[in-house]
């Protein structure tokens, strides 16, 4: 399988099997769209009006080469046969310190915080409870991962402290390293939590969708009172003091109101900040829903964008745009690309009394309960649910040219939006398959400004 679309002023094709790209000129580009359909004289036929038979001929015999080589139309099988004897461990937690948010963000996937259960915090000892768990649970795996989310952690900072502490601890004793991560709406931070999160914290995720008044239409406290000001205010402090080996990225949501959203893009990027991250919102509330007929101005905006990055870039004051950030030359191994997040089964969420789900955008959902912090796992079912959830077992990722990126998609978008966890939702799927078009034009502009290998 191959896919050719034209980006950035160049002719791209990708081949899926081997991950090569190649930028071909517009005789090579046509020929590659009729090869596979079409004897050898057959094309010459076609294409005869349109460019010199011998040119022609030129075309097809370097395509023969590569086609030989296996670096065009190799084969992309069913590489299923990975999952039969891997035995996954548990290798992150989502810890929830508080059901709870001083804001109201109208599209909240999580009512406010609450998760539709009312709010709640987390105890000390379920938190160090939480700890225990995952080293129990990690087996061989020695790196491993704790991401506070919420609702506002820092609703409960002194849960998220003490976790922290006593993490570093055990993992002396059991020879474990820990990493530590916070998604926070930044409204609530003071100059001690900056401090201990920039000491403590590997990444940092910040809310901000954009432009002040985008911004304040959805993300509003209690009183209906902005909150850019104050977001803008903490996240320069936190990232000021913030070592270069670390990582931070601003993450916003774009909805019917913003479909503009490269503007909040520059917006972000004109305060300063480099790493930034615009998501579509997942919701069927019409106020603020992605709607099919959105796509075509959506893939448009994705295009501005990439001439946005390219401009920064020729400029020499690049940004990372989080869904352009790809690695062509590694990337994730067979095995990811394959099952994607781990979700049910390496990685889990817990949230403030200690039940587990599959991760976070699955707490509160009864169904997907899979036990508690301190009775252990209970529905030994749900992991290997997700675990078999992946690109073969999706009609329509066998397909998808973006299926090795994409890896499926989100489990919990695929079942609230696509109608389950064998379907995927086709509004994110269009998405995806853009913002990876943008990616891999934007990435070998880059790999080729530095004389690197393709």
């Amino acid at each position: 399988m191959i896919h050719r679309y034209k980006a950035n002023g160049r002719n791209i094709v990708l081949d899926v099997g081997s991950g090569t790209i190649h930028f071909v000129d517009d005789l090579t580009y046509d020929v590659l769209g009729l090869y596979l359909e079409h004897r050898e004289r057959d094309i010459i036929d076609i294409l005869k009006d349109k460019y010199d038979t011998s040119e022609i001929l030129e075309s097809l015999n370097e395509i023969n080469e590569l086609v030989e080589s296996g670096m065009l139309f190799s084969p992309d099988d069913d590489k299923g046969y990975i999952l039969d004897n891997y035995k996954p461990s548990l290798r992150a937690l989502c810890v929830h310190p508080a059901h709870d948010c001083n804001l109201r963000c109208d599209y909240c996937f999580a009512s406010a915080g609450s998760y539709h259960h009312g709010t709640s915090r987390m105890s000390i000892d379920t938190g160090r409870k939480c700890v225990d768990f995952l080293i129990d649970q990690s087996g061989i795996n020695k790196h491993l991962e704790i991401d506070f989310f919420g609702g506002e952690p820092l609703m409960n900072f002194d849960v998220v402290k003490d976790m922290v502490e006593y993490a570093k601890k055990k993992g002396r004793e059991h020879d474990k390293d820990f990493g530590f991560n916070i998604t926070t709406n930044a409204t609530l931070l003071t100059d001690d939590s900056i401090k201990f999160i920039n000491d403590n914290m590997y990444n940092v995720v910040l809310s901000l969708d954009g432009r002040k008044e985008v911004n304040d239409r959805f993300r509003h406290n209690i009183a209906n009172g902005g909150s850019y000001d104050a977001i803008v205010k903490n996240i320069c402090k936190l990232i000021a003091g913030r070592d270069k080996d670390k990582e931070y990225y601003i993450r916003g949501t774009y909805t019917q109101y913003n479909l503009d959203f490269t503007e909040d893009v520059k917006s972000i990027a004109d305060l300063g900040f480099k790493e930034i991250s615009m998501e579509p919102v997942v919701s069927d509330d019409s106020k603020y829903a992605i709607r099919e007929e959105d796509l075509p101005r959506i893939f448009d905006e994705y295009d501005r964008l990439l001439d946005f990055c390219m401009q920064r870039e020729n400029e020499g004051n690049p940004i990372n745009f989080y869904h352009f950030d790809i690695d062509l030359n590694g990337g994730p191994c067979t095995l990811k690309r394959i099952t994607g997040c781990g979700a049910g089964f390496e990685y889990l969420a817990v949230d403030p009394t200690g039940n587990i789900y599959p991760c976070h955008q699955f707490v509160g959902m009864d169904d997907y309960k899979m036990g508690n912090i301190f009775d252990g796992i209970k529905d030994t079912k749900m992991g290997n649910l997700f675990l078999k959830s992946n690109i073969y077992t999706k009609k329509k990722c066998t397909k998808c040219w973006a299926k090795f990126y994409c890896s499926g998609g989100c489990h919990a978008s695929n079942l609230k939006m696509g109608g389950g966890f064998d379907k995927t939702y086709d509004i994110a799927c269009e998405i995806v398959r853009k913002r990876m078009e943008c990616a891999i034009a934007l990435q070998t502009e880059r790999l080729m400004k530095n004389d690197k290998t393709i």
